[in-house]
Order: structure tokens, then C-alpha cells, then sequence
């Protein structure tokens, strides 16, 4: 399922080098060759690699899913925080208004 342009060529590269990769010395050597066949940069093919290797329990690090979960919370942070600022000013404006000495 692509969603991006770039997608069409990163399943393709992947499958490449599932089929592929073992006539290879090296992870960086299989990701030249796929690279020239799919047309994209090798290190975007070895970076595709590694990454799916995380995704798949190869690997340590962070999936993709998580990395997506932790931008989306990013987001959320950023604008509850944005909320609360917004907040605090209205209650200072507000808190303005009802004191009697101002009056």
C-alpha cells in the first residue's frame, strides 16, 4: 500500500534485496547494485534496509511505528503546550478584569 511516491521504489529495492542480497559481500555492495537497478541513491536503499530490518526484529532500534507514534505525540505536546500559554493569558486577562481596583 504506497502512500508516498517513494514507496514504489523502496518495496521495490527491498524485494530486490531479499532475492538478491546474498550474492553480495556486503549489505552497502547489494544496496549499490539495487540502487542503480531501481534508480535511487544507495545510501537511500541501504538506509531502506536497515530500517526494515529494525521494523522486522533484525535489528535493534526504533520500528517505524514507534517512530511515527513519537512525531504524532511531538505534535500533540507542542500544541497542548501552545493551549496552555493561551490559557494562562486569558486567566491573567481575565483575573484583570474582576479585580476591583481596576475599576
Amino acid at each position: 500500500m504506497c502512500t508516498k511516491p517513494g514507496d514504489v521504489h523502496r518495496e521495490r529495492a527491498l524485494r530486490l534485496l531479499q532475492t538478491h542480497g546474498g550474492e553480495y559481500a556486503s549489505l552497502t555492495a547489494a544496496a549499490e547494485a539495487v540502487a542503480k537497478q531501481v534508480g535511487v541513491g544507495k545510501e537511500s536503499v541501504r538506509r531502506w534496509a536497515v530500517q526494515n530490518q529494525v521494523d522486522t526484529g533484525q535489528r535493534p532500534g526504533v520500528t517505524s511505528e514507534e517512530s511515527a507514534e513519537i512525531k504524532k505525540l511531538k505534535a500533540e505536546n507542542r500544541q497542548l503546550r501552545e493551549d496552555v500559554a493561551v490559557l494562562k493569558a486569558a486567566t491573567t486577562f481575565f483575573a484583570g478584569e474582576l479585580d476591583p481596583r481596576n475599576r
